[in-house]
């Protein structure tokens, strides 16, 4: 009999209270790998006041005490890269090289940026702005802070929520996606004699976990990184009792690909953009808007990326991505494609690969209008649409018609052309001859439904801190 897994509370794995639980499911080969439980109100109630109890002793400690604990967590998640990739490539199918370089290896140096960066906070400058008064700003951790994460790469999202979190002073709940707990809860036990008892909490569960979670009045802050619909209830959640949120949401990144680009070039870039994760990914390259004149050259180029690129399982070090996560995705993506207009080509792919598992062949679709949903809606996939444009008003119309914000990318030479619609997209990251350039130093975050807030740089760090103004009289 598969064991149940458990919660992380207070600095040791304990069972959840209640009796309901579900099987996780291989998207590799639909075998069940492992039992969760669902957590209920009261699992949240102990890992919430766990987190309450933590905060005080945890606020007060130096930026180089928090700084120096979140080092050691970083060098204990490349010690055992191993446990954190076997993990999570039992959840997710991803290659496991992919998860070690990609996952791993990042989530270190992004944790080591955080541990830095929390040392780096500061107010403005005191001055006496009222006569006999002097004032100064202080930044502050905000509280006890829930956090929820996706499934498309759950051990990176776990350390975009707590890096900056407990950097800052915060203390933790975090409930991982319920298709993908594996390697987050490996990252709880290493952190297990380096943040003291409570800071970090881990709950399991499903939707129904997540929404006690952010309902919790103990909680000062929630923050979700996941799909649009899910991003409303949070933010819905956290204003009935007004307290903040954080929110990256979903995704539809335009690429916007000029004339005189190397066509070459860009198709290279844009399929490892498109296909990596097999298109999982908010800001996957996945509609690309192409000048009229270049448009039959970059489909060819695409296509021929497209028919190179080849799934496989977690073992496969040739493999460019995995599965898709789950059933519930699996058939989402695969009602997309069927729903496609008549006038609609698929040039390649559109179909699963294999006969078990959740493998979808890398796509591209041409013929595709602006109204169509598989233009509108994010298919978290490795299908890429292509549509063409006249000029470069009409290319900055069809990259903003969309809901979605996050990320972008212009593929031209011309330095004008570059200049204006970079400055024209409504999207909150713009790349230029690249698509997904992303280190810890770049702010990660978008506008519109995307979500707000940033991940990522000094600014996510800013987001898990309040503001106080201290004014003192001189007598």
């Amino acid at each position: 009999m598969t064991e149940m897994l458990r919660n992380y509370i207070d600095g040791r794995f304990v069972a959840a209270t209640g009796a309901e639980s579900f099987e996780l499911i291989s998207p590799v080969d639909e075998s069940v790998t492992g039992v969760s439980p669902v957590s209920g109100q009261a699992d949240i109630d102990a890992a919430v006041a766990a987190a309450a109890r933590a905060f005080p002793e945890w606020k007060a400690a130096t930026p180089g005490q928090r700084q120096a604990a979140l080092l050691k967590l970083a060098d204990a998640l490349e010690a055992n890269s191993e446990a954190l990739v076997e993990a999570q490539a039992r959840d997710t199918g991803q290659p496991k090289h992919l998860i070690a370089s990609e996952e791993v290896a990042t989530g270190a140096d992004h944790l080591r940026f955080f541990a830095g960066a929390a040392r780096m906070l500061e107010g403005k400058s005191a001055g006496e702005y009222m006569s006999g008064f002097t004032s100064y700003v202080r930044r502050e951790p905000v509280g006890v802070i829930g956090q929820v994460t996706p499934w498309n790469y759950p051990l990176m999202m776990a350390i975009w929520k707590i890096g900056p979190a407990l950097a800052t002073g915060n203390t933790v709940v975090l409930k991982p996606s319920d298709t993908t707990p594996g390697s987050t809860l490996v990252l709880a036990e290493l952190s297990k004699g380096i943040l003291p008892d409570g800071v970090l909490n881990v709950v399991l569960g499903t939707a129904s976990t997540g929404a006690t979670l952010v309902a919790h009045p103990g909680l000062s802050m929630v923050s979700i990184t996941g799909s649009v619909r899910a991003g409303i209830e949070v933010a819905s959640a956290a204003a009935k009792q007004v307290k903040r949120a954080h929110l990256e949401l979903g995704g539809n990144a335009p690429v916007v690909v000029f004339g005189d680009a190397d066509i070459d070039t860009a198709a290279d870039r844009i399929g490892d953009a498109a296909f990596f994760n097999a298109g999982q990914d908010c800001t996957a390259a996945t509609r690309v808007l192409v000048h009229e004149s270049a448009h039959d050259e970059l489909v060819a180029a695409l296509v021929k990326k497209a028919e190179s690129a080849r799934p496989g399982r977690p073992d496969d070090e040739e493999a460019a991505y995995g599965p898709l996560n789950n059933i519930r995705h699996f058939e989402t993506v695969t009602g997309k494609i069927a729903a496609l207009p008549a006038r609609a080509t698929i040039r390649t792919g559109g179909e699963r690969v294999g006969e078990t598992g959740f493998y979808f062949a890398p796509t591209i679709i041409t013929g595709v209008r602006q109204d169509d949903p598989i233009v509108q809606e994010e298919i978290f996939a490795p299908v890429i649409t292509v549509q063409t444009f006249a000029d470069e008003a009409e290319a900055v119309t069809l990259a903003n018609d969309v809901v979605y914000g996050l990320a972008s990318s212009i593929w031209a030479r011309d330095h004008g052309v570059v200049q204006r619609v970079s400055a024209a997209l409504d999207f909150g990251a713009v790349w230029v001859n690249a698509h997904i350039p992303l280190v810890a130093e770049m702010p990660h975050g978008g506008f519109k439904r995307s979500g707000y807030g940033k991940d990522l740089s000094a600014y996510g760090v800013e987001d898990y801190t309040r503001i106080k103004h201290v004014m003192s009289a001189h007598d």
